[in-house]
């Protein structure tokens, strides 16, 4: 590299003095760069607030099944009264049977019909997702409301089917027949 520099600089080149700090000029920016705290890089201004990445989910909940029923759900949920609910439907989705329960599986070119309640705390998402059991985990879907009302469209979430795709009936249930499973003292029935 010397002899390079040697020959390139006109015999001028001397690697101790081509160092010398000195001769640099060093910009404000730089120097203040220079004072700033060792993990400046990595704190943000305005850090967001802690969450709980395992709390359950708030907001829009699509419901496809008994939790459509607004009686099922103002008992899950420990309402006084009757829940708000708005029409809507989910794309790419499609509803078959899990024995008498419906279970809305992924699925391409489709859709599924229901009910959007705005779910307001942590704990009615709890009941929600212990009330499904864990073969149902509440997963983020964009939703499209029926009533031309605003908003028209919403992110939110709905209970997806995570168990055993082999035990899902191959027949494509249409949740507009309102299937229900009522409660009748303490048993449930199916009725149509």
């Amino acid at each position: 590299m010397e002899s390079f520099m040697k020959e390139n600089v006109g015999g001028k080149y001397d690697p101790k003095s081509s160092h010398k700090t000195s001769t640099l000029k060093v910009s404000p920016f730089v120097r203040e760069l220079q004072s700033a705290p060792p993990n400046y890089f990595y704190q943000s201004p305005n850090p967001p607030p802690i969450t709980d990445l395992f709390a359950a989910p708030t907001g829009p909940y699509f419901f496809y099944g008994t939790l459509s029923d607004p009686s099922m759900l103002r008992d899950v949920l420990g309402l006084q009264s009757g829940p708000k609910f708005r029409p809507a439907s989910i794309l790419v989705y499609e509803c078959k049977l899990w024995g008498p329960y419906p279970a809305l599986i992924d699925a391409p070119g489709l859709s599924a019909e229901g009910a959007v309640y705005h779910v307001q705390t942590v704990e009615h998402g709890e009941r929600l997702a212990a009330y499904e059991t864990d073969n149902y985990q509440a997963r983020p879907c964009r939703i499209h409301y029926l009533d031309k009302e605003e908003p028209s469209q919403d992110l939110g979430y709905t209970f997806m089917f995570v168990g055993n795709t082999q035990d899902l009936s191959e027949e494509v249930i249409d949740l507009r027949c309102q299937v229900w499973l009522k409660r009748t003292g303490d048993n449930l029935l199916l009725i149509t």
